[in-house]
This record gives C-alpha cells, sequence and structure tokens, in this order.
C-alpha cells in the first residue's frame, strides 16, 4: 500500500532536494536569474531552431542582432553552414514550444512537427507569432561558456502586437497590465 496525498498540488518537499547549497550558490548566477529577458526562438534553414533568452536588438545603421548561444547546438551548425536565421519573440501561448526547442519538453517527429509555420528564406518561423526578424551572420565568438554571435538584420515581419513571454528567475512570466 502506498501512501496518496488528499491535497491536489501538495507539494512532497518544501524545497528541491536536488538544489546547491545556498552558500555553493554561484552570486552571478542568482545575479542572472534576477535579470528578466525575452524568450525568443532562434531558427535557421535545415531547419534547426533553439530557444534563447539572450538576444539583444541593437538600432543603427546597420541594424544588428546580438544573442548568446550554445555553441553546440544544432542550431548553430545550421546557422554557421547557412549564413543567415531568424529570431522570433514568443508569447504566452508559446510556452510548450519554448520548452520544446530548449529541449525541455519531447517532441516526437522532430522539433516542427507540430505547429504552424511559415517558411522563410531565413529558417521557418512560427505562423502564430508577434513576427520575425530575418538575420545574416557577421560573426562568432567564444564569450564565457556560450558563443556571443554578431548579425545584421536585412528584414524585420511584424505581426500584430503580442504580449512578450519572459524568462525570470528559472520561469516562464508574463507582463500583466
Amino acid at each position: 500500500m502506498f501512501h496518496v496525498n488528499p491535497e491536489p498540488g501538495a507539494e512532497i518537499h518544501h524545497t528541491d532536494p536536488f538544489a546547491v547549497p545556498a552558500g555553493q550558490r554561484s552570486p552571478v548566477r542568482r545575479l542572472r536569474g534576477r535579470l528578466a529577458a525575452p524568450v525568443t526562438l532562434w531558427t535557421a534553414p535545415g531547419p534547426a531552431g533553439l530557444t534563447v533568452s539572450s538576444t539583444l536588438v541593437a538600432e543603427g545603421e546597420p541594424d544588428r542582432l546580438l544573442g548568446l548561444i550554445d555553441p553546440e547546438s544544432d542550431l548553430w551548425a545550421e546557422v554557421e553552414e547557412a549564413g543567415r536565421f531568424a529570431v522570433s519573440p514568443l508569447g504566452p501561448p508559446h510556452r510548450q514550444l519554448a520548452d520544446r526547442f530548449a529541449g525541455l519538453f519531447p517532441s516526437p517527429g522532430g522539433l516542427f512537427a507540430t505547429g504552424r509555420w511559415t517558411e522563410t528564406p531565413y529558417g521557418p518561423v512560427p505562423s502564430d507569432g508577434g513576427g520575425w526578424a530575418g538575420c545574416r551572420l557577421d560573426t562568432a565568438r567564444e564569450y564565457g561558456w556560450a558563443l556571443l554571435v554578431e548579425a545584421t538584420i536585412e528584414t524585420v515581419d511584424l505581426a500584430e502586437e503580442t504580449t512578450p513571454l519572459l524568462h525570470y528567475r528559472g520561469r516562464y512570466r508574463e507582463l500583466n497590465g
């Protein structure tokens, strides 16, 4: 016989039993967790994709996009080969999509097997997203444990304005009114 907790949503442990002890946690990682970041989906011809929350747009002549990605990702291999990629801001309805492309949610049939996609020369983009930017790869270099990707924005296609999906303290969040 086993014990069934009669309270729905009750917790087994009051803390994460696998968490790093408080005195051993990296202060830099804790600082990074306190910086809210937009959740974006980077895609490339191939197709390949990756959820990225380290994306920055620098307006200028030309307009530029910077991001930190995993140098061992399938996305980077395709971006490096194609020399171009697409970046789509994600909204609250895209939580599962973000998890799938982050490798946190199963993707039977492949990452692009579910959902509606619009094909672009830069890679497939979610058809129900808030738009996308088509980028040409300029340079990439190791930066910390990531790869700093610098690109020129060649095209922007904006759809209706949508509420952004944010990543904050290890979880997805939404802006409230």
